[in-house]
């Protein structure tokens, strides 16, 4: 099954803030779709929230927070989507360590893309060139954009949502995105946010011009979700 797709893209750019006193729910909703509000934070109040209170929320918590436009977005993400991006976590660092490619982040690898924007891929490839010195460095939400970003998708990710993280990453310099659905058991393979193709089970991912070599086969991914 092989297919081109697109998502939405009246999303807006990603070093627009808004302010808190004149956020309305149209707003929301024109960034997130019909999302629901509870993983929406409102303390700090929509608008107002800085990278300190993703920092905050995660330390005494233990929760992710992405922030976009000054707005908390929690991270859509259960358990069998945790499982499922710890496999492609394991698949791909075989691939990548031994030719010491780059790191291989896990679901709270958070990265600033932009000036108060922060993104926190499910797992995401980032090539050492992007480190200095090509080592990873202390900051907690350092200045890097992924190679490869990728999504497990959850129930409650809108389409609005995802469109907008598009966005955002293919703006900073990201080359592949993969949303992965483990409903339907597909991966929509993105190299640009209007330019994807829909993998099914019977397909073999690869890794494009990012990782050139490595394959996955989708029926050996998703099986991990099979009875054991």
């Amino acid at each position: 099954m092989s297919t081109e797709t697109v998502l939405p893209s009246n999303t807006c750019p990603p070093d627009v803030r808004t302010n808190g006193d004149t956020l309305t729910v149209a707003d929301l909703f024109q960034r997130f779709g019909p999302m629901l509000l509870k993983r929406i934070r409102f303390d700090p109040w929509p608008g107002t929230a800085t990278e300190q209170d993703v920092l905050d929320i995660h330390a005494k918590e233990d929760r992710l927070f992405e922030l976009i436009d000054g707005i908390l977005v929690e991270k859509a993400m259960g358990f069998p989507e945790a499982f499922l991006a710890a496999a492609i976590i394991g698949m791909l660092r075989n691939w990548v360590t031994p030719r010491k490619l780059g790191a291989v982040a896990a679901p709270d690898g958070m990265m600033r893309l932009a000036a108060g924007l922060v993104r926190i891929p499910d797992v995401s490839f980032i090539r050492w060139e992007r480190f200095p010195n090509r080592q990873v460095q202390p900051e907690p939400i350092p200045n890097l954009f992924p190679d490869l970003a990728i999504e497990v998708l959850s129930r409650s990710n809108t389409a609005a949502e995802m469109a907008r993280k598009l966005q955002d990453y293919f703006h900073r310099g990201t080359q592949l995105v993969w949303f992965v659905d483990p409903r339907q058991r597909t991966v929509t393979v993105y190299t640009a946010p209007d330019q994807a193709t829909i993998l099914g089970e019977d397909q073999t991912l690869d890794g494009g011009a990012v990782l050139p070599g490595f394959t996955l086969p989708l029926r050996e991914l998703f099986a991990e979700l099979d009875p054991h």
